[in-house]
């Protein structure tokens, strides 16, 4: 066995259906007298709810947030929250949510409360990836991770079958990349398998029954264990590809990551056997890389990145900048190998595993 560090995140996790009514005691765990409640329009119906159950305390609304947190929204946000002198966050929604409250924490480090509605991950790390001018940077900080995440699985009920299945995917990428990290560790790889097994499970049933209650608590379930293996180990190259083509592009977060995943996976898996076999299992398959886009074949989700809007003539721009910047990957960055992978994801083409 490897050597290894294993530190475990300072945070609480409520897990569970109805849980959502145990946010004001949570409010008074951390001393929150006054929140800013972040969400989209969407949610402006589940604002209602939280602004009557935690009355005083709820302080102030923001419901600009959008996805890949461009920083010049969080500068809005920020204005938002002098005017109402929070003194703490509740964040409601997906990774944009999520991502926004993060950044605010970062500059403010008020704590934060997060109600996943879908199945991101992000509000497991101490990382956050902000946008300007096009290109998407991440930092990490410990006043970035939540204090507290309260998974209601009733949450999750409205999200639309096509969405769960993008989401679960992006989740699954947390935990397929945690299994070659760096630092990875025994306990996280555990982690990492269960996360992607169960959502694998669970994923076709939601997309044949988006009511099915005991499918969507699994499914949270793996997207937790996979949230978890984000905050904990590295990432390489899969998300370094999904930060620069949705930073250069606006792509939409959860399909870049559905679309991407195989083909990293493929290029990685030279570099990574380990990883491969342990994907393999969890997914019941003996290619795992042609088994996670059979999934999202299945699913009904996307498989190319001209279907969800990246032009053909970006794709040199997106392979020079993603190998720009050093970064640790379990197989060696290569220019010409990246573009090609690029490529392929462009036109939706098999995974290619280098022999």
């Amino acid at each position: 066995m490897q050597d290894f560090v294993y530190q475990s995140a300072p945070m609480r996790v409520v897990f569970g259906a109805g849980t959502l009514r145990q946010l004001p005691d949570e409010l008074s765990r951390i001393g929150v007298s006054r929140a800013v409640v972040l969400a989209t329009p969407r949610q402006n119906d589940l604002v209602a709810d939280i602004r009557e159950m935690i009355g005083e305390r709820f302080a102030g609304v923001f419901t600009g947030a959008v996805m890949h947190t461009p920083v010049e929204v969080t500068e809005r946000a920020m204005e938002t929250v002098r005017e109402v002198q929070a003194d703490g966050i509740v964040a409601i929604g997906g990774g944009s949510t999520t991502g926004l409250g993060k950044a605010i924490a970062l500059r403010t480090d008020l704590p934060q409360i997060v109600l996943p509605t879908s199945y991101a991950g992000s509000e497991m790390t101490p990382v956050v990836g902000q946008t300007s001018g096009g290109i998407k940077t991440t930092q990490s900080s410990p006043k970035i991770l939540p204090e507290i995440v309260i998974y209601d699985v009733d949450l999750t009920m409205t999200m639309p079958a096509k969405l769960s299945a993008t989401s679960g995917i992006n989740a699954i990428a947390h935990a397929v990349e945690a299994l070659y990290a760096r630092d990875r560790n025994p306990i996280i790889s555990l982690m990492a398998q269960e996360g992607i097994g169960t959502l694998a499970r669970t994923l076709p049933k939601i997309c044949a029954e988006p009511g099915d209650k005991a499918a969507r608590t699994d499914a949270l379930y793996g997207a937790w264990f996979c949230g978890v293996c984000l905050g904990a180990v590295g990432m390489a190259l899969h998300h370094k590809l999904c930060h620069t083509l949705g930073g250069l592009f606006n792509l939409p977060h959860a399909e870049t990551h559905t679309v991407i995943l195989p083909h990293a996976l493929a290029y990685n898996a030279p570099g990574a056997p380990e990883a491969m076999t342990r994907i393999a299992t969890a997914l019941g398959v003996p290619d795992p890389a042609l088994g996670l886009q059979d999934l999202a074949r299945k699913l009904v989700a996307p498989l190319s990145l001209r279907e969800i809007g990246m032009p053909e003539s970006g794709i040199d721009q997106a392979a020079d900048l993603a190998v720009t910047n050093p970064y640790w990957n379990p197989r060696p960055i290569e220019r010409e190998a990246i573009g090609a992978l690029i490529a392929r994801a462009w036109r939706g083409d098999p995974p290619q595993t280098a022999s």
